[in-house]
């Protein structure tokens, strides 16, 4: 049986001893994974070593191609590296012709496959899963991000107070490189005497105060739909896109629910006042709008959206994201789930222009080959 590591552990393995036949680099978080994969290159490579690296993409290689370069033997080093990225599109016709090398892998060959998520019922998934170590590249919990920023703050020479901290976990959705991003223009902006604040956060982004995922969700709560497009539009008017508010948005849905199932298991409303950044005199009002059911539904929407912006199946991705808002505000409210609003139109004058200028909040990119 495979064994599975986390980024970190990772690293310490390959120091620590001889490097495995096979990896999977498997998970949501796009910077995870890159990172895993450039530890696995310094660790196996080392400087110069490119000669011995090939790279497949799953969409376009055959299966028969990836194993000839994978049984090849290595020129004037000891190890070779071959790289299957987006493996999760590899054709199982294709993948099957693999099935062979997983159970008798080349010594001299380190074969790695790298995709967000693999589908478990394929034999090849299966038998991949247990030949190979895997690498898990989730996105980070709430309790594990605020640690990774303050490390990659601190490699980029920046402090962080703990509002600035709050801020970056809303705006970026739990994205690494997203935070990352607004980590590096805020080192080359805020003087090293001094940590970087919240409304350093919102200055260099671009965002006014007023227009967070926190503002979002307390406008969602009160069913005000105006505020709701409102906040949008002021979002994208500050350059984010549909895909990173809806991954923002359902960020704070995931906290929400867990900030709920502590309060139901005894948990005091002070604590999830604080977690929220609320007021405890309206943390109890501000739960309750969140009812089971409006989670279990906004969750499944947001699956819904995040294939919908991410397929290209939408010529207007920002239609699509006026509707889960207003879904969800009719939610808050109570109105039947069978019977959601629908968004108003953005043609037109009046009202629908406000619409037609809503802004998002970001998505994810192919890596450059």
């Amino acid at each position: 049986m495979g064994t599975a590591v986390n980024p970190t552990q990772l690293q310490s393995a390959l120091k620590q001893g001889p490097p495995a036949p096979m990896y999977l680099v498997v998970g949501e978080e796009d910077l995870l994974r890159d990172e895993a994969v450039a530890t696995l290159k310094a660790a196996l490579l080392g400087e110069g070593g490119e000669f011995n690296f090939d790279i497949f993409y799953g969409d376009e290689a055959e299966g028969a191609e990836i194993l000839t370069c994978a049984s090849e033997v290595p020129v004037f080093a000891e190890r070779r590296v071959v790289l299957v990225k987006t493996a999760e599109k590899l054709p199982a016709r294709e993948a099957e012709k693999l099935l062979s090398y997983l159970a008798k892998p080349v010594e001299s060959t380190t074969l790695v496959f790298v995709a967000v998520k693999l589908d478990g019922r394929m034999k090849f998934s299966q038998a991949l899963t247990r030949a190979a170590v895997t690498v898990d590249c989730s996105p980070l919990r709430d309790m594990q991000l605020g640690p990774w920023l303050g490390r990659d703050a601190q490699r980029l020479g920046l402090r962080l107070d703990e509002k600035a901290v709050d801020v970056l976990k809303e705006t970026c959705g739990g994205s690494l490189y997203a935070a990352r991003r607004e980590m590096e223009k805020l080192a080359s902006y805020v003087a090293s005497d001094r940590p970087a604040t919240a409304d350093d956060v919102y200055q260099l982004r671009g965002v006014e105060p007023g227009a967070s995922v926190f503002d979002l969700t307390l406008a969602i709560a009160d069913g005000h739909r105006g505020r709701v497009l409102s906040i949008l539009a002021r979002n994208l008017e500050a350059g984010e896109a549909p895909l990173r508010i809806l991954g923002s948005l359902a960020w704070q849905y995931r906290r929400i629910w867990k900030v709920k199932e502590q309060v139901r298991e005894g948990g005091r409303e002070g604590d999830a006042a604080r977690t929220l950044r609320m007021d405890p005199l309206k943390v109890r009002v501000f739960l309750s709008r969140f009812s089971e059911e409006h989670l279990q539904n906004a969750l499944r929407l947001f699956l819904e959206a995040d294939g919908q912006l991410k397929g290209g199946s939408s010529s207007q991705p920002k239609i699509v994201m006026e509707r889960v808002l207003l879904q969800l505000c009719g939610y808050a409210a109570g109105e039947p789930t069978n019977a959601p609003r629908r968004p108003p139109a953005t043609t037109g004058r009046g009202s629908a222009r406000v619409v037609s200028n809503v802004r998002t909040i970001t998505s994810g990119k192919r890596p450059a080959r």
